[in-house]
């Protein structure tokens, strides 16, 4: 508990992250919709949605893992 406690995330950070994921939901709806094996508009809607709200949620984890990684290498290197 010694250690001094450093804020991890900024501002710019979070939106640059919101915008990041929001756009590959976009671009993952776009993709997935096609493949939705229905021709009703709802059901077209719903399960792209659905998927694309799955693989969005794992490039998130992604990102967050990135960032993790990364701030840990720096931080190696200035020792």
């Amino acid at each position: 508990m010694s250690q001094s406690e450093k804020k991890l995330t900024s501002p710019a950070s979070l939106a640059i992250d919101a915008v990041l994921v929001i756009g590959f939901f976009l671009y993952m709806y776009t993709v997935v919709s096609k493949h939705v094996p229905s021709n009703d508009k709802n059901m077209i809607l719903l399960w792209g949605a659905l998927c694309s709200a799955c693989m969005t949620g794992v490039f998130w984890l992604a990102i967050q893992m990135f960032r993790v990684v990364l701030r840990a290498q720096l931080a190696d290197r200035r020792k």
